[in-house]
Protein backbone atom coordinates (compact mmCIF):
# COMPACT_ATOMS: atom_id res chain seq x y z
CA UNK A 1 0.00 0.00 0.00
CA UNK A 2 1.70 3.43 -0.99
CA UNK A 3 1.62 6.38 1.16
CA UNK A 4 -0.71 8.18 -0.84
CA UNK A 5 -3.28 5.57 -0.08
CA UNK A 6 -2.45 5.49 3.90
CA UNK A 7 -3.02 9.13 3.25
CA UNK A 8 -6.61 9.45 1.75
CA UNK A 9 -7.35 6.19 3.94
CA UNK A 10 -6.83 8.53 7.06
CA UNK A 11 -8.22 11.17 5.50
CA UNK A 12 -11.88 9.57 5.15
CA UNK A 13 -11.71 8.21 8.46
CA UNK A 14 -11.20 11.52 10.24
CA UNK A 15 -14.10 12.61 8.35
CA UNK A 16 -16.30 9.74 9.54
CA UNK A 17 -14.92 10.45 12.78
CA UNK A 18 -15.77 13.71 12.52
CA UNK A 19 -19.68 12.99 11.46
CA UNK A 20 -19.30 10.24 14.36
CA UNK A 21 -18.39 12.53 16.64
CA UNK A 22 -21.60 15.25 15.70
CA UNK A 23 -24.00 12.40 16.35
CA UNK A 24 -22.26 11.31 19.53
CA UNK A 25 -22.76 14.99 20.94
CA UNK A 26 -26.77 14.64 20.29
CA UNK A 27 -27.46 11.29 21.52
CA UNK A 28 -28.42 10.70 25.32
CA UNK A 29 -26.56 7.76 26.12
CA UNK A 30 -23.43 9.81 25.80
CA UNK A 31 -21.83 10.69 29.22
CA UNK A 32 -21.92 14.86 29.21
CA UNK A 33 -18.26 15.52 29.63
CA UNK A 34 -17.62 13.11 26.22
CA UNK A 35 -20.90 15.01 24.54
CA UNK A 36 -18.97 18.71 25.69
CA UNK A 37 -15.83 17.36 23.86
CA UNK A 38 -17.64 15.73 20.44
CA UNK A 39 -19.92 18.78 20.03
CA UNK A 40 -16.86 21.51 20.33
CA UNK A 41 -14.89 19.20 18.16
CA UNK A 42 -17.18 18.86 15.52
CA UNK A 43 -18.52 22.20 15.20
CA UNK A 44 -15.05 23.37 14.45
CA UNK A 45 -14.01 20.86 12.04
CA UNK A 46 -17.31 21.49 10.42
CA UNK A 47 -17.59 24.98 10.84
CA UNK A 48 -16.80 26.80 7.10
CA UNK A 49 -14.54 29.16 8.99
CA UNK A 50 -11.29 28.28 10.39
CA UNK A 51 -9.92 30.31 13.52
CA UNK A 52 -6.41 30.65 11.41
CA UNK A 53 -7.45 31.11 7.83
CA UNK A 54 -4.96 28.59 5.57
CA UNK A 55 -3.56 31.21 3.48
CA UNK A 56 -1.57 32.30 6.48
CA UNK A 57 1.68 30.40 5.91
CA UNK A 58 2.55 27.29 7.81
CA UNK A 59 -0.06 28.58 10.69
CA UNK A 60 -3.09 27.87 8.39
CA UNK A 61 -2.68 25.31 8.24
CA UNK A 62 -1.84 23.97 11.78
CA UNK A 63 -5.70 23.47 13.02
CA UNK A 64 -6.39 21.17 9.92
CA UNK A 65 -3.21 19.12 10.90
CA UNK A 66 -2.26 18.92 14.27
CA UNK A 67 -5.54 20.56 16.26
CA UNK A 68 -8.26 18.70 14.74
CA UNK A 69 -6.79 14.85 14.52
CA UNK A 70 -5.89 15.73 18.12
CA UNK A 71 -9.12 17.15 19.20
CA UNK A 72 -11.20 13.65 17.38
CA UNK A 73 -8.67 11.59 18.84
CA UNK A 74 -9.77 12.87 22.22
CA UNK A 75 -13.02 12.36 21.93
CA UNK A 76 -13.32 9.49 20.33
CA UNK A 77 -11.56 8.04 24.06
CA UNK A 78 -14.37 9.89 25.59
CA UNK A 79 -17.03 7.97 23.66
CA UNK A 80 -17.96 4.55 24.72
CA UNK A 81 -16.26 2.36 22.14
CA UNK A 82 -19.54 0.31 21.27
CA UNK A 83 -21.52 3.83 21.03
CA UNK A 84 -18.36 4.90 19.14
CA UNK A 85 -18.77 2.33 16.87
CA UNK A 86 -22.44 2.33 16.12
CA UNK A 87 -22.10 6.51 15.57
CA UNK A 88 -19.43 5.69 13.00
CA UNK A 89 -21.55 2.92 11.01
CA UNK A 90 -24.20 5.90 10.85
CA UNK A 91 -21.87 8.44 9.79
CA UNK A 92 -20.90 6.12 6.62
CA UNK A 93 -24.59 5.78 5.49
CA UNK A 94 -25.29 9.68 6.12
CA UNK A 95 -24.63 12.85 4.59
CA UNK A 96 -21.58 15.32 5.82
CA UNK A 97 -23.50 17.90 7.79
CA UNK A 98 -22.73 21.38 8.53
CA UNK A 99 -22.26 22.84 11.70
CA UNK A 100 -23.73 26.64 11.99
CA UNK A 101 -23.06 26.52 15.94
CA UNK A 102 -19.25 26.51 14.49
CA UNK A 103 -19.49 29.15 12.03
CA UNK A 104 -21.70 31.70 14.66
CA UNK A 105 -18.65 30.53 17.25
CA UNK A 106 -15.96 31.68 14.19
CA UNK A 107 -17.43 34.35 13.27
CA UNK A 108 -17.20 35.36 17.24
CA UNK A 109 -13.82 35.22 17.54
CA UNK A 110 -12.76 36.82 14.97
CA UNK A 111 -15.12 39.74 15.56
CA UNK A 112 -13.91 39.45 19.06
CA UNK A 113 -10.15 39.64 17.57
CA UNK A 114 -10.80 42.48 15.58
CA UNK A 115 -12.38 44.82 18.46
CA UNK A 116 -9.33 43.77 20.62
CA UNK A 117 -7.07 45.02 17.75
CA UNK A 118 -8.48 48.35 17.40
CA UNK A 119 -8.79 48.93 21.04
CA UNK A 120 -4.89 48.49 21.11
CA UNK A 121 -3.59 49.85 17.80
CA UNK A 122 -6.40 52.71 17.42
CA UNK A 123 -5.31 56.14 19.16
CA UNK A 124 -7.39 56.73 22.00
CA UNK A 125 -7.96 60.80 22.11
CA UNK A 126 -5.89 62.50 25.83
Amino acid sequence: MSMLDTAKRWARGIKRDVVALWLAARDPRVPWYAKAVAGAVAAYALSPIDLIPDFIPIFGYLDDLLIVPLGIMLAVRLVPAGLMQEFRDEATRSARPVSKAGLIFMIAVWILAALVLLRLFWPMPA
